[in-house]
């Protein structure tokens, strides 16, 4: 396949925004999608910020960064797909409105093109279905905050071809990052495994066993980590944890990734965490 070098990016949130930015830092031309005009510039301003940390930290110059600027453009017609080589879809973590997008995106996108989804846990095989090329969909699963981390999953789905995901591994080392494959199962495996994780530890706290400030400490300072996973989970959101582990247990319909219930009756009160103020811990 061609090498991939004009993209868009559909969701300018926070990760739809991190993909665009190590895009056009790649070289590639971009084009940024959301539902409001309001949002994608938005998106660009994040962009914006982010492109200057790295230039304060002398880690780009000044006209690096105004050139990845410059590649970026912003756009709510889905439409302007209509000439370039993937499609990254970055929006909310819901199936149908995934769904939804990757129906219209099948009827605009060229012959060529690449389908691609960041979903964290939602099957691709299903998200390919909908489409008249279920071979050319792909999973790219980026980590968060997308700019500094540099693992990629790389998802195949059940009819995915070689040829795509040997050119979207390819796009993604041309990124800076690390492309793992991995299987079209619940979660994957970043998912699969530090979910169940964040879930142990809520059900730590709702069985008295310690406080969350204990367990964060314990698997910092026992276990290396750098967040403990109380603190991990505010920052995720209450409410995608919750989520991630409903996938997980409604997939393998296996007792073990029960979502615990204190998380269920935090994310029912609102405390979702870092982006509603309260979670595990209070956020001025």
């Amino acid at each position: 396949m061609a090498t991939i070098k004009r993209v868009m990016v559909i969701g300018a949130g926070q990760m739809g925004s991190g993909i665009a930015q190590v895009s056009a830092q790649a070289g590639c031309s971009v084009i940024l999608q959301d539902v409001q005009q309001s949002y994608a510039e938005r998106g660009v301003a994040t962009i914006q910020g982010s492109l200057q940390r790295f230039v304060k930290k002398a880690q780009m110059t000044e006209e690096d960064a105004a050139l990845a600027l410059k590649r970026i453009e912003t756009t709510t017609d889905l439409t302007r797909a209509v000439d370039v080589d993937i499609v990254i879809e970055a929006a909310t973590e819901q199936m149908e409105l995934k769904k939804d997008i990757f129906r219209k995106l099948d009827h605009v996108v060229p012959a060529h093109a690449i389908l691609a989804s960041n979903t964290s846990s939602l099957p691709i095989t299903e998200i390919a279905a909908v489409t008249g090329r279920p071979r050319q969909v792909i999973g790219m699963h980026f980590m968060n905050p997308v700019p500094l981390m540099r693992l990629v999953e790389v998802i195949r789905g059940l009819q995915t071809s070689d040829e795509v995901y040997a050119a979207v591994s390819q796009f993604a080392a041309d990124l800076g990052k690390t492309p793992v494959a991995v299987q079209d199962f619940p979660g994957f495996i970043s998912n699969r495994i530090l979910m169940p994780m964040i879930n142990e530890a809520i059900y730590c706290v709702f069985e008295g066993v310690a406080e969350p400030q204990a367990i964060d400490e314990i698997m910092k300072l026992g276990m290396n980590h750098p967040m403990g996973p109380l603190q991990l989970a505010d920052f995720i959101g209450l409410d995608t944890c919750l989520y991630i582990m409903e996938v997980l247990y409604e997939g393998f319909a296996d007792s073990k990734y029960r979502p615990c219930p204190l998380l269920r009756k935090y994310v029912a009160a609102g405390w979702l965490g870092k982006k509603s103020g309260r979670g595990f811990y209070v956020y001025s």
